[in-house]
């Protein structure tokens, strides 16, 4: 297994889960609710910075890894779907979104191990539908946990809500984008 600083910045993403799950549980007498919110805030919000640092970094250093490309969306899957359940937790999420969000990831991860298996690995690459869809979950997932007023008039749980829907919608429309191009193989291969 590579170890190299990507790498180590994916691990501190998986690492940062627990962190962000527990800080819910600390008693009320050590942190008031708002405060808890800012803390998994930050957590959650450099966690999706370093999704994206690891990949830049791996790339301008010449240290990809077969270990690091498995590694970052397993990563960037596990703590997506801890902080919808704990959204969920607090009726922050609708369970139907949360539904969506991790039926897919689950589903196309299955798909792309197939793919793999059938050597047509390169028809369930990774697309610009699919970044749009992780950036637009992150963003209103961070404002979910936020869950406060933003410069005095934006109320992020409100708009976090709104943007979770949009994030659901191009989380659809991703798989079904993804199920289609692998269509063919898997009508060849049946």
């Amino acid at each position: 297994m590579p170890f190299n600083f990507p790498i180590f910045l994916t691990w501190l993403r998986i690492a940062v889960i627990p962190l962000l799950v527990c800080i819910y549980y600390v008693p009320e007498g050590l942190f008031t609710l708002g405060e808890k919110n800012l803390i998994a805030t930050i957590l959650f919000v450099c966690a999706a910075i370093t999704d994206w640092l690891d990949g830049y970094l791996a790339r301008k250093w010449a240290q990809s890894s077969s270990f690091g490309a498995f590694l970052d969306p397993v990563a960037d899957k596990l703590i997506v779907a801890a902080t919808l359940l704990v959204l969920l937790n607090f009726d922050r999420v609708p369970v139907w979104v949360a539904l969506i969000i991790i039926g897919r990831e689950i589903t196309i991860s299955a798909l792309r191990e197939w793919m793999a298996q059938l050597g047509a690995s390169a028809s369930v690459a990774v697309h610009f539908l699919g970044k749009v869809k992780t950036t637009m979950q992150l963003v209103a997932i961070s404002f979910l946990l936020y869950d406060n007023t933003l410069f005095g008039v934006i109320h992020t749980g409100i708009l976090g809500k709104y943007l979770i829907i949009i994030a659901a919608m191009l989380t659809l429309w991703s798989m079904v984008y993804y199920l289609r191009k692998a269509w063919p193989v898997i009508a060849d291969k049946s």
